[in-house]
Order: C-alpha cells, then sequence, then structure tokens
C-alpha cells in the first residue's frame, strides 16, 4: 500500500506520517517513510511518502503508484495527482493555502481544482480545517483527514486511538482524540 501525504509546512505531515507508520507496524506490516521532500518551513509545499507491505524496499513512491493520497491542502492535491493509480483515492481537506508566487502576485491561484479533481478520480472532500476547530485546535487538520482514512483502512477503531495515544503529545492528546473521532464519524 502506498499513501502519499501532501500540504504545506506547518500542517503537520510528519506527525500524519509517524501515526500512519506506527499503526501498519501494529498490524504486523515491513514500513517506510520518507522525509519530507519539499519546503518544509511553513507555507512550503511538503510531501511524504508512507510505504508498507509484506517487504518494502524503498519508502519513494514514484508517478502513477499511490493507492491513496492525503492531501491537506486543495492545490497539493492537484500537484500530486500524476501519483495517484487508476484506481487511487485522494483524501482531501477543501482549504486552500496561497503558495508564494500568489502571495507575490506572480500568478493566481488555480481555479476549479476540486470540480477538476471531481471529474479525474476518485476524491472525498473534506471541511477538515472546520472540524479542527471544532476539536479545539485549527492544528488539528492532519488527525481529522487521518479518521477519514482510518474508517475505510479495516483496522479497528482502538488499533487507531491506541496508536494515536502512543505518538501524540500528551498535552496534545485530547484535541487529537476529538479531531480523529470528528473525521472518522464524518459521513
Amino acid at each position: 500500500m502506498n499513501i502519499m501525504i501532501v500540504g504545506v509546512g506547518g500542517q503537520g505531515t510528519l506527525l500524519t506520517s509517524r501515526i500512519l507508520g506506527n499503526i501498519v507496524i501494529e498490524e504486523g506490516y515491513d514500513v517506510k517513510v520518507s522525509e519530507v521532500h519539499g519546503m518544509s518551513q511553513r507555507g512550503g509545499s511538503v510531501v511524504t511518502y508512507v510505504k508498507y507491505g509484506e517487504e518494502i524496499y524503498s519508502p519513494i513512491i514514484d508517478k502513477g503508484e499511490a493507492d491513496i493520497i492525503l492531501a491537506f491542502e486543495m492545490l497539493e492535491a492537484y500537484r500530486a495527482l500524476p501519483y495517484l493509480k487508476k484506481d487511487g483515492k485522494i483524501i482531501a481537506n477543501i482549504q486552500q493555502i496561497n503558495p508564494m508566487p500568489v502571495i507575490t502576485g506572480a500568478m493566481t491561484y488555480p481555479e476549479n481544482i476540486k470540480e477538476k479533481l471531481e471529474s479525474k478520480v476518485n476524491v472525498e472532500f473534506v471541511d477538515a480545517i472546520t472540524l479542527a476547530k471544532q476539536a479545539g485546535n485549527i492544528k488539528a487538520v492532519n488527525v481529522v483527514l487521518i479518521g477519514v482514512l482510518a474508517k475505510t483502512s479495516g483496522i479497528s477503531y482502538e488499533k487507531w486511538v491506541d496508536v494515536i495515544k502512543n505518538t501524540v503529545p500528551a498535552k496534545l492528546l485530547d484535541v487529537n482524540l476529538k479531531a480523529f473521532d470528528l473525521g472518522y464519524n464524518l459521513k
């Protein structure tokens, strides 16, 4: 299974990859997690890969190999599209964050990304930022999206909660468990 996590710096892609890596280790799989590729400071595009199976040799996911793309931002979901398998799925937060060329006025944010994605692939859009606010911290977008992913993973809710408890810092645990629940129970 190949999962590509895309977003911008500061959105929690590293914590997401740790949670995903830990859950599949608990399930007995070999797992490889990539380092962050891109500008990991706030605002820069970042990509992290999580690959797992019986035996994994490389963490890198090439074009056309991602089973799932977990996108924390709309433009990043669109940029990652070439990496998705033909029968893959994108789970995308509907948030739009202007990249530096848009901020400086050199470019405009692309229009109709949602419609473009819907016309090409299996995609589930999530208002993860609203759910993260509901959980108590806007930075919990990543765990909301993990909850959405978890509900179709075939791994029990209880195992996910245990891994989150063992991965997330104690001071942020309550908010992240609420965020996970909101994503998991999203209809």
